[in-house]
């Protein structure tokens, strides 16, 4: 028995979605194509892997068993596929260089200017993130490393205090807020927050919504924001606020004139970091990391944190 790689993922994506439509959409093909795809794979294993009914697809006892392997197969496909693309990389001295919301280069344009001088046989090339879920490795799984807010541990990712820095509350320029030229937890701890996507980690979601310092989950709008840009585009409209590293603020107000940012003096500061997976640390990364290091005066990789 052959089992082609490509059906194993048609099976993997359809059993996710419970919907062979829904499936065809995410796989960009046509849904004959896909529907033809899976009789193909029954036909190969021989047992139903899917119940068929006017809701969609369910998988069948058998299916369940296979899916298991088939998610391994699929996942193990993936990670090959990525570490030919990171070796390929670091071969051609290139930087896949993660990052959440503000790009590096307007945070930080001099060191990085500073740094492109000093190694011109490196090139980075800038890669921008979604929040991230539960997994930071499956995150992280594009680029060589990113720079964020501190993310969720993960035994396979390496974190580098870059550095900490105070938090701001983001508010429409119309808000009853925007006029404070500073703000404490309590000023803000009843209001209304930007809800963001229940894919996003809790943990990452409750720090926009000052969680950490509530001590309690927040009101939040309706709004499934899985990035910054989504956030920014709900507080434009609505009666609600959001909180923001400093250095993500000073970049938003010079950009978004309806966007005002207030200075948040008593809550938990933010940590930011390079993030990376930890089998993909090769000379190129630790040469940027120790730059960064100089720079920040921050240094040391914590592994798994």
């Amino acid at each position: 028995m052959t089992l082609r790689a490509g059906h194993l993922r048609y099976f993997v994506t359809v059993a996710d979605e419970g919907q062979i439509t829904r499936a065809a959409v995410r796989l960009h093909i046509a849904q004959p194509a896909l529907s033809q795809a899976i009789a193909s794979l029954e036909a190969e294993v021989g047992f139903p892997l899917l119940e068929r009914h006017s809701r969609g697809v369910t998988v069948t006892h058998a299916g369940e068993l296979f899916l298991n392997k088939a998610r391994e197969a699929v996942c193990a496909e993936e990670d090959a596929l990525r570490t030919a693309e990171w070796l390929a990389r670091a071969a051609s001295g290139t930087i896949e260089f993660g990052f959440v919301g503000s790009p590096p280069g307007l945070d930080s344009p001099g060191p990085l200017a500073e740094f492109a001088q000093a190694h011109p046989d490196i090139e980075i090339r800038y890669h921008e993130l979604p929040f991230p879920g539960r997994s930071t490795s499956d995150w992280l799984a594009d680029v060589d490393f990113a720079v964020c807010h501190l993310p969720p541990a993960d035994e396979h990712v390496w974190t580098q205090v870059l550095r900490v820095e105070p938090r701001v509350i983001l508010v429409k320029a119309e808000d009853e807020l925007a006029s404070c030229s500073r703000l404490s937890v309590a000023d803000v701890v009843d209001r209304t927050f930007i809800g963001l996507s229940p894919l996003v980690d809790p943990a990452w979601a409750g720090y926009w919504s000052l969680d950490d310092a509530r001590g309690a989950p927040a009101k939040l709008t309706p709004d499934h924001a899985g990035n910054p840009q989504e956030v920014l585009a709900a507080i434009s409209v609505r009666d609600a606020i959001t909180t923001v590293p400093a250095s993500v603020a000073d970049v938003i107000v010079n950009v978004l004139t309806g966007i005002r940012a207030i200075p948040l003096v008593d809550a938990p500061p933010t940590t930011i970091v390079f993030a990376g997976h930890a089998d993909r640390r090769n000379e190129i990364v630790d040469t940027l990391m120790a730059f960064a290091g100089s720079v920040s005066g921050q240094g040391g990789a914590r592994q798994g944190a």
